[in-house]
């Protein structure tokens, strides 16, 4: 008799259209830093079976600066920026040629995607990423996605490819994000190494169960899965995360057995227009609103009135994603300025019947309408 956790992982897996698998830099590294081909290998042969199954994959991959230790023979891990990068530049040949070898094994090949931060946040490039990727299905190649290490630096890129996986997950029909990590999921507790098979609403609590830490050779840590996971499940996504090092963990998981914890979607599966600018795109500034103004978007679905704003921040075109804010400071929404950062300035606070004396002209009568709005707390 099947247990209820498996019947859900079962659903889970069988309405999954694709799956993007994030492999952590732990699970390909061995104990002096080094890339893990055997462990390539292996979880690329378990992919073939995925594939086998009809379903679409994307490798969401780190492991460039490991292999790039190696090429390099630098005998460990670097600490300068300068340093990482040069051995990602040099690594990420390297591992892109291991992926395709395995693929190449299994009658598949690979194709390689280096991204940054900027090709999410401007629409005309996540639509180029998204078409690329479905083009790529079209042939049967495996996309292997990795940032692109050697041009991004801390303050613009996604920080670690937990948020990366969960941004290319946006972009894909009916996805399953499997995050691979070295622990065997989310613990029950800090001091209990115990898994949580399901967790079936997210709860911003579910931080105090990781250590605020990052890993040993990675940038995210757990906390940085956890936000990823967060981001997934808000729109309408599910998540497993699980330990790569496992063996046989993604036939595991394919069969819907109950390894690692699955994350279940807490929101309606959000449109893609909204998803971009919800989750992928980067606000460009911010919107403080009253009492009254958060209320009525948030329970009642209005647009953005100027009258509701007392502040305003950031230099921002028409057009641009803004980020909200309610008068404690706490974001709870983003959405397309239909006003550009002074204009808007001018008319904060005003009746929108005003907006002709102060600005000459009534482009429109809300500063973010409905439709470009997304609650994202």
């Amino acid at each position: 008799m099947n247990a209820p956790g498996n019947l859900v992982r079962r659903e889970v897996i069988e309405t999954a259209e694709t799956l993007v698998i994030k492999i952590g830099t732990n699970v390909l590294s061995r104990d002096d830093a080094t890339l893990d081909i055997e462990r390539i290998a292996d979880l690329v042969a378990q992919i073939q079976r995925v594939l086998a199954t009809g379903r679409k994959v994307v490798i969401v991959s780190s492991g460039a600066v490991g292999a790039g230790i190696d090429v390099l023979e630098l005998g460990g891990r670097p600490e300068d920026l300068r340093h990482l990068q040069a051995a990602a530049a040099a690594g990420q040949a390297r591992l892109i040629h291991h992926y395709d070898d395995c693929l190449r094994q299994h009658g598949a090949h690979a194709a390689q995607l280096l991204l940054t931060a900027d090709d999410f946040s401007e629409r005309d490039r996540y639509l180029n990423v998204r078409n690329t990727l479905n083009t790529l299905f079209e042939y049967g190649a495996v996309p292997i996605v990795n940032e692109n290490d050697t041009t991004s630096v801390a303050e613009i890129g996604f920080g670690d490819n937990d948020h990366l996986a969960s941004l290319v997950t946006n972009l894909l029909s009916s996805p399953l994000l499997v995050l691979l990590t070295v622990v065997d999921g989310l613990y029950r507790s800090v001091d209990e190494p115990e898994p949580l098979p399901l967790v079936e609403n997210w709860d911003d609590g579910l931080f105090d169960l990781v250590q605020d830490q990052r890993s040993q050779g990675g940038r995210g840590g757990m906390r940085g899965k956890l936000e990823a996971v967060r981001n997934a499940t808000a729109v309408g996504e599910s998540v497993i995360m699980a330990n790569g090092t496992r063996p046989g963990v993604l036939d595991e998981i394919l069969s819907g057995q109950e390894v690692g914890t699955l994350f279940l979607a807490h929101g309606s599966t959000m449109p893609a227009w909204k998803r971009w600018i919800g989750y992928a795109s980067t606000p460009q500034g911010r919107l403080t609103l009253d009492e009254g103004a958060c209320r009525a978007l948030a329970v009642n679905g209005s647009s953005l009135l100027p009258i509701g704003l007392i502040g305003v921040e950031g230099d921002f075109a028409r057009g641009d994603v803004v980020t909200l804010l309610d008068p404690t400071g706490h974001e709870f929404a983003r959405g397309l300025s239909n006003y550009d950062a002074g204009e808007t300035t001018t008319i904060a606070g005003q009746r929108s019947e005003k907006i002709p004396q102060l600005l000459g002209s009534l482009p429109y009568v809300e500063v973010i309408h409905r439709d470009n709005l997304v609650l994202i707390d």
